[in-house]
């Protein structure tokens, strides 16, 4: 029997262009299913399930999913820039040098070097996205409740212990956010939907730098003093992680509710799961695009994260001053993520926006180290350059990698980038201790030039192959159509030789198999050759002889 369309899916880059419309009947008798894009298509609700509010076939419905998603990683980014937000009261409070300060950013990173793909494929293969959702964000709430501790009572190494434990339920859960978007948003919308949720993280931080100060002198207010004020401030912040982890079961809910009416599969069609030795198969732009996920990446967080007492001493800036420049970046990225997402959805050329925004960077990073412009220039253009690349740069995993993969792609995607984090953290301390501030952003900019390079590289080997990691959405369309119109004709023509053959005939098949290979795709020869061996006594029909 042939293989129907709907079992060659799963091994596509989601984000090949679907129809809208009902697909004729395939030659051979195959009928080829309604895309994914329609996926949410009418099933006969009735009562409050049909309305807009409840069916989740309605936009509605779909955007309050797209809501809950963003909240769920608020509490994470709020609470990832306490120590930047309060960078001089940790130092004088707690006693710590710059070096030491570093520290609670790179033992955030150093778990996840391992643990967020470990997290991502325990996606895929175990918990799913709805209890590892709910996991991880457990586990992000008890490290930031013993973080809150270790600060309570003067501990440093507790705090340490409560950032290892909140950085692995942290980056786990952003994995587990990319794979809700791809699931409830595939096709043209998911440049939109990760801008939106970038701008919501981004909000989470904002909101950081704007209120922890003043949350802090008011709890100084109350008499406490110290350590202890720090610790009491840390507790109010954890409320924010309470607050996601709520919206992390709602969510949970809701998407039950939607697989269950919507008869929606979580495994992988035709039992396509993943599997450690998938690593193998992905290719040279995924590899460049996880060196971009720590080259850019490293210019931006370190940086932020040491930035206020940089625009306190270059730029004389009081404390609640520098604060608020230095979260410029996630306040335009808030606004912007979305805008950009939508632009990118309407324009393509993903690897275009990429290249753009890494030079726009540049240019942000090189305003601060050699000028002394009003910083707000400087950085409202690395929060519209910031915007501009995580609203290309993140769907192009889903250009590149099949669906049932995406959970360890993201994993490995995290995992680099955390590995980047936590020894460019230290670094940056170190630099800063030794050689000052200047340093640091020419330090910063040799880092974003490695980006550049390796989307020069992702451009060149798109380019050289089917090119469509740089095409306009239009042009993703013809090349879909154009890969299902050959790959049909593939499956038509094998439609005779794929019927069981005698034994007398079994010669004769072999001999087609160079001739069928030529016409189709590589699933259809996979099919082919398992049914041939299969007739021999040698294989199994479900067990392809190629993977």
């Amino acid at each position: 029997m042939p293989r129907l369309y709907d079992e060659d899916e799963a091994r596509r880059p989601i984000l090949q262009p679907d129809t809208d419309s009902e697909d004729p009947p395939a030659p051979g008798g195959s009928i080829l299913r309604q895309s994914d894009d329609d996926e949410l298509s009418q099933r006969g609700l009735s009562g409050c399930g049909s309305s807009a509010c409840c069916n989740p076939t309605s936009f509605l419905h779909r955007f309050m999913a797209l809501i809950l998603m963003c909240l769920v990683g608020f509490g994470s980014y709020f609470c990832y820039d306490n120590p930047g937000a309060l960078q001089d009261k940790f130092k004088s409070d707690l006693d710590l040098t710059t070096s030491q300060f570093v520290w609670l950013y790179s033992i955030y990173s150093w778990p996840n070097v391992i643990l967020c793909f470990i997290g991502g494929f325990l996606i895929d293969r175990v918990f799913g996205i709805r209890l590892g959702t709910i996991i991880y964000m457990f586990i992000l709430l008890i490290g930031q409740l013993i973080f809150a501790t270790g600060g309570l009572i003067n501990q440093f190494w507790l705090m340490i212990l409560g950032r290892f434990l909140f950085g692995i339920g942290a980056e786990s859960l952003a994995v587990a956010q990319n794979n809700y978007a791809v699931l409830w948003f595939k096709g043209k919308e998911l440049n939109m939907v990760f801008g939106l949720q970038l701008s919501f993280a981004r909000v989470g931080s904002t909101v950081n730098f704007l209120v922890m100060v003043p949350v802090y002198n008011y709890v100084r207010s109350l008499g406490y003093q110290g350590h202890q004020c720090m610790g009491v401030v840390l507790l109010m912040a954890t409320l924010t992680c309470v607050m996601s982890m709520l919206c992390a079961l709602i969510l949970g809910w809701m998407d039950k509710r939607a697989a269950r009416i919507l008869r929606r599969n979580e495994n992988p069609p035709n039992g396509e799961v993943a599997k450690l030795s998938d690593i193998k198969t992905f290719r040279i732009t995924f590899w460049m695009v996880t060196v971009i996920c720590v080259a850019y990446y490293v210019t931006i967080f370190p940086f932020i994260a040491l930035g206020k007492v940089f625009f306190m001493r270059k730029f004389d800036y009081s404390p609640e001053d520098a604060n608020t420049v230095n979260s410029i970046v996630y306040i335009v990225a808030g606004v912007a993520s979305p805008l950009f997402g939508l632009v990118v959805d309407r324009t393509g050329k993903n690897v275009l926006w990429v290249f753009l925004s890494i030079i726009v960077t540049m240019v942000a990073h090189g305003l601060l180290a050699f000028t002394f412009y009003n910083p707000y220039i400087a950085m409202i253009t690395m929060g519209m350059a910031y915007s501009m690349l995580a609203s290309s740069l993140w769907p192009l995993v889903a250009l590149i990698v099949p669906e049932y993969q995406l959970g360890t792609a993201y994993g490995i995607c995290q995992s680099v980038q955390n590995l980047g984090l936590a020894v460019i953290s230290m670094f940056s301390g170190l630099i800063v201790d030794k050689g000052g501030y200047f340093m640091l952003e020419i330090f910063f900019i040799g880092w974003l030039v490695v980006s550049l390079l390796a989307t020069i590289v992702i451009w060149l080997y798109d380019t050289n192959n089917n090119g469509i990691l740089n095409m306009s959405p239009p042009e993703r369309e013809l090349h879909a159509s154009k890969l299902l119109r050959e790959e049909t004709k593939g499956r038509s023509s094998l439609d005779n030789i794929l019927a069981v053959p005698s034994e007398g005939s079994l010669n004769a098949d072999h001999e087609s198999l160079s001739t069928a290979a030529a016409a189709a795709p590589e699933s259809i020869r996979n099919r082919y050759v398992s049914r041939v061996l299969d007739n021999a006594g040698n294989q199994s029909d479900s067990e392809p002889l190629i993977e």
